[in-house]
């Protein structure tokens, strides 16, 4: 608490939970001490980052008045969490009965012999979601290092699982293709064996009506070339199988 001749101001730090990208807010307390009305007003060292609700006002004799500060979202936190701001309180004694409305900013001069309180309030960030202590013993009675250990397994298996997820069908597709080349090789080999067949039966054919025609003579040219292409489609399928 800081404490002067108008007002105790409750606390004597700002402390803000601190987490990225959003809003936090804290407030403090402005009691006066007198029996006379008390202006105030507050101010800060970085305005564009705070908003200050209200940010002047009366505080009537033996009452108290809360004010609101709200640090927008930050995009980054400052290094080692430390922060530099400061705010400034001042108070003055104001008219009888004086309120918001009459407050100008000539009341807080110093002139005359008045007297302007100030009081300067520091800003400390404090972690948002503060870890939660560690128990001494579980139910079961495990150890921190068991619990990591155990917290170790399961990510193992985790990372196999979606292992075994990438894995699948990688293989799967791997018999798929395998599958059909086989098929597609065993039709080839039974249309080329089908061929070979025809093509024997077609030549055996052929020799008997030559050799009828010849009357069982030698063979003609033109069957030895005939014969001669027969063996080389008979090779060519052979080769296929």
């Amino acid at each position: 608490m800081s404490t002067g001749d108008h007002l105790n101001i409750q606390p004597s730090e700002l402390k803000f939970p601190f987490e990225l990208r959003k809003q936090s807010s804290c407030s403090m307390q402005l009691t006066n001490k007198t029996d006379q009305y008390v202006a105030f007003k507050v101010k800060t060292t970085n305005p564009k980052k705070y908003c200050v609700r209200p940010n002047n006002g009366i505080v009537s004799p033996d009452s108290a008045c809360n004010v609101t500060v709200t640090m927008q979202a930050q995009k980054e936190a400052p290094p080692d969490m430390q922060c530099k701001d400061k705010f400034l309180i001042q108070s003055v004694i104001a008219p009888n009965g004086a309120t918001a409305k009459d407050i100008t900013p000539e009341m807080f001069n110093r002139e005359d012999g008045k007297v302007i309180e100030e009081f300067k309030l520091r800003v400390i960030y404090i972690p948002a979601n503060p870890p939660s202590p560690v128990p001494e013993g579980s139910e079961e009675g495990s150890s921190p290092r068991a619990s990591a250990v155990e917290e170790g397994n399961q990510s193992a298996s985790l990372s196999d699982a979606v292992t075994r997820s990438l894995v699948e069908p990688l293989e799967k597709s791997s018999s798929s293709e395998a599958w059909s080349l086989m098929s597609k090789l065993t039709e080839e080999k039974a249309f080329a064996i089908q061929q070979n067949q025809k093509l024997r039966q077609e030549l055996e054919m052929m020799r008997r009506e030559i050799s009828k025609s010849q009357g069982g003579g030698g063979f003609s040219v033109m069957l030895v070339a005939l014969i001669g292409l027969i063996g080389i489609l008979f090779g060519y399928f052979i080769k296929k199988t």
